[in-house]
């Protein structure tokens, strides 16, 4: 399967670089695909954050370093990509559960995280409602937020981000402007390059732009569209999961280049019958 091969040769660019400078960019070029789009499959493939999978091979790396050869920790510092000998036996402790110093000693228990190879298997024990829709461009209005620090950490960030909006009691007014399709409010991540993203939390409408609230043009594209029913968050988390896991891989389609977009109806979020939907921008394998 090439987008499986695509994967694992990522991966394989990742393995000969762990003493060396990784470059996000040129693992989720070999993997085809932009850096932010990278960073959430490999999240949801390997149910770890990209930066942790690299930090535990890293340390598992060092620690075999430790027990073979006399190599100074503040050279085995600068070799895995740390500072400081200080931040480099913070990681290690946070790997191991011990200082490198003390690694050396005969029977002390350390941890191995061996290397990662990507196979897919398909449950296939519960369906996926979908749809695949062209759609012209079309225009958003809302509130945004620049994340620029790691994908994944900005990921967890962005529930924050609702909890304001709420909060400052913007959710009345962006209802108000909905009158365009997707009918709903609508979270939006707009950057697919470099490690930085824009989310909205936004309407489709064509009604003037409010004060302190911005608008922003999702291109014309091929949507996949899938139903989520069930209770926000974990209801839509496990479906965006199954997309990356069990859909797009055999789908014989890959990310497009647009916007990631979630679409939340009016609704009790918390009931077992909530429905909202995910669309994915896609395009047809080469």
């Amino acid at each position: 399967m090439e987008w499986l091969e695509r994967f694992n040769q990522s991966i394989s660019y990742i393995e000969d670089r762990l003493s060396d400078e990784i470059c996000y960019e040129e693992a989720a070029k070999i993997a085809c695909c932009s850096v932010f789009h990278y960073q959430r499959m490999f999240s949801y493939i390997a149910g770890l954050p990209l930066s942790e999978y690299i930090r535990r091979r890293r340390m598992t790396a060092a620690a075999f370093d430790l027990q073979t050869n006399d190599s100074k920790i503040i050279d085995l510092a600068l070799k895995y990509g740390y500072d400081s000998p200080t931040s480099f036996n913070r990681a290690f402790q946070s790997v191991h559960g011990v200082s490198p110093s003390r690694a050396r000693m005969e029977g002390i228990s350390l941890k191995a995280y061996p290397r990662i190879t990507f196979t897919i298997s398909i449950r296939g024990d519960a369906g996926m409602n979908y749809k695949i829709e062209k759609k012209n461009a079309f225009r958003i209005v809302g509130v945004k937020k620049h994340y620029d620090m790691d994908v994944e950490k900005s990921f967890a960030a962005v529930p924050l981000f609702w909890q304001e909006t709420v909060q400052n009691g913007l959710i009345p007014e962006l209802c108000e402007l909905i009158n365009g399709n997707p009918d709903g409010l609508l979270g939006v991540s707009t950057c697919m390059n470099g490690k930085e993203f824009d989310y909205y939390i936004a309407a489709a409408t064509d009604k003037e732009i409010p004060k302190d609230m911005e608008e922003y043009e999702i291109p014309a594209c091929t949507w996949a569209v899938f139903e989520c029913i069930g209770p926000m968050p974990y209801a839509i988390q496990e479906l965006q999961k199954r997309i990356i896991t069990e859909w797009l891989p055999t789908s014989g389609y890959e990310y497009a280049d647009a916007p990631d977009i979630e679409v939340y109806p009016e609704g009790d979020q918390t009931s077992s019958a909530y429905r909202c939907e995910v669309w994915l921008p896609v395009i047809h394998k080469n």
